[in-house]
C-alpha cells in the first residue's frame, strides 16, 4: 500500500478545490483495504473524486483513496466482468469495447470509480449500473468480515443503494454481466453519448456533474433557468451558463463558495416552486 503525508488533494477532486490531508493511503490489494480499516478509526473514503465537494482547506485525518489503484479486472467468455472497486468506469467501458461487450457504453464519459458508481447507482439516459450488476463483495466494518451480496438484496433506487444507506459497508469487488455485441455498434453508441454530453455539459470548467437529484415532476435545470440563475457567481464558483444543473470552478473556487451557491439555489427553488432540492454530491 502506498502512503503519502501532507498530501495534495487538488488533483483528486474534479472541482479542483485546493485541499490537503494529513495522510493519504492508496491500497493495492484487498488485504491492504482490510488492514487500513483495522488500524484507522477516523478516516475519509474517496473514490475518483468526481461526485464530492471538499469543504475544508486541510483535513487532519487519513484519506483512503481508490483512484485507478486497486483495479484488477478479469473477463470470462460468457461476458462476466469481475473488477476491483478502484478501477475507473472509463477504463471498464474501454475494456468492454475491446472485448465486444455491451452494457457499459453510457459510462464511457461518466467519470467515476466502479465502487463509487455502485454506491451512487450511477447512470444516465435511463440506464444504471444496477442493470448489469450481479453481486458485490464488501468489507463489513461492523464485524470486519468480508461478505458478498447479490443485486436482488441491495434495493437499488434512483441514485441510491444498499451501500449509500449503509456507510459501514465498503465495496471491494463487483461482478457485472455484459452482453456480446458487434464492436462497431458499441463504439458508435459510446461516441454518440460523448458528443451529446459535451454539447450539453460544461466540460470546459472543473465540475462534479449534476449537483442536485432530480425531484419528482420537475427538472432542476429548467427551474434554475426560470429563476435566471445561470451565471450566478460566488467567489470562484458559478452556476454554469451552459447547464443550470451544474456548478463550475471558474477560478480558485473553495468548497464554501460551492456550498454557498447550493444554499442560495435551494432557498430560491423552495420559495418559488415549493420543492426541497436534495444534493446529489457528497460533502466532505
Amino acid at each position: 500500500m502506498k502512503v503519502h503525508t501532507n498530501f495534495d488533494l487538488t488533483p483528486f477532486n474534479s472541482y479542483r478545490i485546493k485541499a490537503t490531508c494529513r495522510t493519504a493511503y492508496f491500497p493495492e490489494t484487498e488485504a491492504d483495504v482490510v488492514s487500513f480499516y483495522q488500524n484507522n478509526k477516523a478516516y475519509v473514503l474517496l473514490g475518483s473524486g468526481h461526485n464530492v465537494i471538499l469543504s475544508k482547506l486541510y483535513y487532519d485525518t487519513s484519506f483512503l483513496i481508490f483512484n485507478g489503484n486497486y483495479s484488477d479486472v478479469s473477463i470470462n467468455s460468457d461476458g462476466m466482468l469481475v473488477a476491483e472497486a478502484g478501477i475507473t468506469m472509463l477504463r471498464l467501458s474501454e475494456l468492454a469495447l475491446e472485448n465486444s461487450l455491451s452494457g457499459l457504453e453510457i459510462f464511457y464519459d461518466i467519470p467515476s470509480s466502479l465502487g463509487g458508481a455502485v454506491v451512487m447507482n450511477a447512470g444516465a439516459s435511463g440506464e444504471e449500473i444496477k442493470d448489469v450488476l450481479l453481486k458485490v463483495r464488501f468489507l463489513d466494518l461492523v464485524d470486519m468480515q468480508v461478505k458478498e451480496i447479490r443485486k436482488e438484496d441491495m434495493n437499488f433506487e434512483y441514485r441510491n443503494s444498499f451501500f449509500q444507506r449503509n456507510t459501514d459497508k465498503v465495496v471491494l469487488k463487483v461482478w457485472l454481466q455484459l452482453l456480446h455485441k458487434e464492436k462497431n455498434l458499441i463504439k458508435e453508441k459510446m461516441e454518440t453519448i460523448k458528443v451529446q454530453r459535451w454539447a450539453k455539459q460544461p466540460k470546459e470548467f472543473p465540475n462534479a456533474g449534476s449537483v442536485f437529484k432530480r425531484p419528482n415532476g420537475f427538472y432542476v435545470g429548467a427551474m434554475i433557468d426560470e429563476l435566471n440563475l445561470k451565471g450566478f457567481t460566488i467567489g470562484g464558483a458559478q452556476i454554469s451558463k451552459k447547464h443550470g444543473g451544474f456548478i463550475v470552478n471558474i477560478g480558485e473556487a473553495t468548497g464554501k463558495d460551492i456550498l454557498d451557491i447550493i444554499s442560495e439555489v435551494k432557498r430560491l427553488v423552495l420559495q418559488k416552486f415549493g420543492v426541497e432540492l436534495e444534493v446529489e454530491q457528497r460533502v466532505i
